[in-house]
């Protein structure tokens, strides 16, 4: 929980309705078009909501910023911290190859967090599929291999997840058109091509697969690492470029990265796009990328922004995935527990963004027998929470910021705390003095 203490791009996608549904994407309204439902009022099966496609991506991509198809479900909701600062988008037939998939889920942090979010969400994609996308048909190796070792097609593309967001960060801090030196955003995004999965992971959010085990039950496999701060390498690669990284006093399990002169910007995440005022010192925009070779004990992926992760965990999610009715609803129904679940375990904080993209990998068939007040029944009873001897509704919560502006840190005595730097190293770097004008309109926001 929590991130920091502190314009749309579209020129990609042709449609001239992008606008309209990025609209209705920020306020949470309902993706579903009238005309999809039938005199029950539901959603008719096997059916795709075309009115959600904004327009065509590189090479005849269907782009989505919202809405469903046959495979996935997408539904955002706003937090009460303001304007939703998460983005998110699929493109179907990615890179012109039918059904291949690129999903991204985007949660932006500063205050011009949202702007960032959706910068990069309307550009990574096209810096994904620019020039030859891999292909598996292309690539031959002696044995099948189900893991990251010596795979060219996961060698090929985790080349191209780096080189990608390398040019996305680059062409973030050319634009002077956003204010990107106190604000930033993570991303969790994938591409599936065939039984070959490729998931690039940058910040806190986070994805997982939900499949089957030897007894046929579904289980969680988380595939990405929460990138926070306070991880070994992370923390090491962060005090070596003269980075703070510590926690505050009234949420002492929460740690932030700081600059080594200033109690700013608090940083909840060890990587992420933008937040430039950190570059220097740590803060990188290098992605983790991961590889799975999916078989038919795969069920679908989920992505979603840390407001999700804050309050259910892996298990909880793809129990209430599974227990959707129709898919199309899959995506607003886990929102929908997770909101339930800020109230009840966080009920003096405000409640998180929430994004949330499942991609299904087979065609609908029933998941679980159980019904959806059965599953509520067995994982999400709350109310235990609220009852609970070690909760205490009083207790000080975090607000769930991502990013701390000028905030007034106090040392942590903690050894396993890092604390502040010797004066010899505070010293600013020659982007920290480029930045400063975008810097001083960013504290005083």
């Amino acid at each position: 929980m929590g991130a920091c203490c502190t314009c749309q791009r579209g020129q990609k996608l042709e449609d001239k309705n992008h606008h309209h549904h990025n609209h209705h994407h920020n306020n949470h309204h309902s993706y579903f078009g009238e005309n999809k439902n039938n005199n029950n009022g539901e959603h008719k099966e096997g059916e795709d909501d075309y009115q959600s496609i904004v327009g065509r991506g590189d090479l005849g991509a269907n782009v989505r910023l919202c809405g469903f198809s046959k495979f996935v479900s997408m539904y955002s909701q706003q937090g009460k911290k303001g304007i939703n600062q998460d983005a998110m988008t699929v493109w179907e037939n990615f890179g012109g190859q039918k059904g291949m998939f690129f999903c991204g889920v985007f949660d932006g942090h500063g205050p011009s967090g949202h702007k960032v979010a959706r910068y990069v969400r309307d550009s990574l994609p096209s810096k994904l599929s620019s020039s030859n996308v891999i292909s598996a048909n292309d690539i031959r190796w002696d044995a099948e291999k189900d893991d990251e070792s010596n795979n060219p097609i996961f060698d090929a593309w985790k080349d191209k997840f780096i080189k990608s967001f390398k040019e996305m960060d680059e062409e973030l801090e050319g634009d002077g058109s956003i204010e990107s030196y106190c604000s930033g955003t993570t991303a969790v995004t994938l591409v599936k091509q065939g039984e070959h999965l490729i998931v690039g992971n940058l910040g806190d959010s986070r994805a997982i697969i939900c499949t089957r085990d030897d007894k046929n039950e579904l289980v969680a496999k988380q595939l990405t690492v929460d990138l926070k701060p306070n991880l070994p390498a992370e923390y090491e690669r962060i005090k070596s470029c003269e980075g703070r990284v510590m926690a505050m006093e009234e949420e002492p399990n929460i740690y932030r990265v700081w600059m080594p002169d200033q109690d700013c910007p608090g940083l909840a995440m060890a990587r992420a796009f933008g937040d430039f005022c950190l570059k220097d010192f740590g803060l990188i925009s290098v992605p983790e990328v991961y590889y799975r070779k999916l078989t038919e004990k795969d069920e679908f992926i989920v992505l979603a922004s840390d407001g999700l992760w804050d309050v259910l965990s892996n298990d909880e999610v793809i129990r209430i995935v599974a227990s959707a009715r129709k898919r199309s609803i899959a995506a607003r129904l886990v929102v929908h527990h997770a909101v339930r679940a800020w109230k009840y375990k966080y009920p003096c904080a405000k409640v998180d963004d929430c994004a949330v993209v499942c991609l299904f990998l087979k065609r609908q068939k029933p998941l679980l027998t159980k019904s959806l007040s059965e599953v509520t029944e067995l994982s999400l009873n709350y109310s235990e929470i609220a009852t609970s001897k070690n909760y205490s509704p009083n207790s000080k919560i975090d607000d769930g910021l991502d990013t701390l502006l000028n905030y007034q840190v106090k040392e942590e005595k903690d050894p396993n705390v890092a604390t502040g730097l010797n004066d010899d190293h505070k010293k600013s770097s020659s982007r920290h003095a480029r930045y400063l004008s975008r810097r001083k309109s960013a504290v005083n926001f």
